[in-house]
């Protein structure tokens, strides 16, 4: 998945709750995204591994639900 497609897909599940997605901090390999008090590593890559990808919008759901 482009990582472009991951942002406006938890960008858009988000906005769906109320919440924003705002960068947090950016490190040399990574950057750190956070999602309320959810925060999670994604890579500078301009691809991100489908399994990895999935983990996370999985993971943002869950917080979100669950909130």
């Amino acid at each position: 998945m482009k990582k472009r497609e991951l942002i406006k897909a938890l960008k858009d599940l988000a906005a769906a709750h109320g919440v924003e997605l705002e960068r947090v901090r950016e490190g040399e390999n990574h950057e750190i995204w956070g999602i309320g008090s959810l925060q999670f590593p994604i890579g500078r890559h301009a691809e991100i591994p489908e399994q990895t990808a999935r983990s996370t919008i999985r993971a943002a759901r869950n917080h979100l639900e669950n909130q």
